[in-house]
């Protein structure tokens, strides 16, 4: 059969999801908060810590809004060792939480004919207990081998980093047991443990989850433009280019603009971009 071609429209919630401060201890830590300095990041990683008060990282509310409720996305017949996450938007209409409950919907916006494959693309939207706007997701999974089908192509934006050398360079090496570790916030996919898994979808070994990349991301730029402080984020975009190993060190490249909002690209150290065509929108 491959790819649903009624899959635009596909709704599904709503459905509750709580969590609590323990969730969000666990998450900062699983993207790397107080790894390398372990006293350098209390709010993230401690609840009792003198005179911190603990705070969320905003990237847990993706977690929050894509796992945990309804888990399949009924692609069709389709091979899921094909399927790789393309693109992440995360957009806060309020602070996250650090405990909280909120009530989930979940839709298939576009579905891309990308020639080589094709383009899903998925928002959720998440409102508080009074029906108050808390987030937004738009997440978009490309599957290889699944183009060709004669749908829309969707627009393609050329994007350039800014001219110029960055107005920050951020680093951070990964642990070799670091997508053991995120998998524990609910991703369980086996692309990032089961070698086996992981050979069938062209890898040598496991890599590590791309959302875990884009949470360690996020914590660095939090902590360089935000003073630490999460609850001055807005939104943030990026595209996934290339794989991480576990063990691999992250380069974030970050540029300031004048609007509130900073351009980056994240790399593997003296390698190839890993995150592209980044935008993160914060509270200067």
């Amino acid at each position: 059969m491959g790819l649903d071609p009624n899959l635009v429209g596909q709704a599904e919630g709503p459905w509750e999801r709580s969590w609590s401060a323990d969730d969000a201890l666990l998450y900062a830590v699983a993207v790397g908060a107080g790894q390398d300095q372990p006293l350098s990041e209390l709010s993230l990683t401690t609840e009792n810590s003198a005179d911190v008060e603990q705070r969320a990282l905003p990237t847990l509310g993706i977690v929050l809004a894509q796992f945990g409720g309804p888990q399949t996305i009924h692609l069709g017949d389709v091979d899921l060792t094909t399927l790789v996450h393309a693109e992440q938007e995360l957009v806060l209409h309020r602070p996250l939480p650090v405990a909280g409950r909120m009530s989930l919907r979940r839709q298939i916006t576009d579905v891309f004919d990308k020639g080589k494959g094709a383009l899903v693309v998925v928002r959720t939207e998440g409102v508080t207990e009074d029906g108050e706007p808390l987030l937004t997701t738009r997440s978009s999974v490309f599957l290889r081998g699944a183009g060709g089908f004669g749908g829309p192509r969707g627009e393609s934006t050329p994007w350039e980093p800014p001219a110029g050398d960055p107005d920050a360079v951020l680093r951070f090496r990964t642990a070799p047991n670091q997508a053991l570790l995120y998998r524990l916030t609910g991703d369980r996919n086996p692309l990032h443990s089961d070698p086996r898994f992981a050979a069938l979808g062209g890898f040598e070994r496991p890599i590590l989850h791309g959302l875990c990349t884009y949470g360690i991301t996020c914590r660095l730029l939090v902590g360089e433009l935000c003073g630490g402080d999460p609850t001055r984020v807005h939104a943030m975009f990026g595209r996934f280019s290339r794989p991480v190993w576990p063990g691999d060190e992250l380069v974030v490249s970050a540029w300031r603009r004048s609007d509130g909002s900073a351009l980056f690209q994240t790399s593997r150290a003296g390698s190839d971009v890993v995150l592209d065509r980044g935008r993160f929108d914060y509270q200067p």
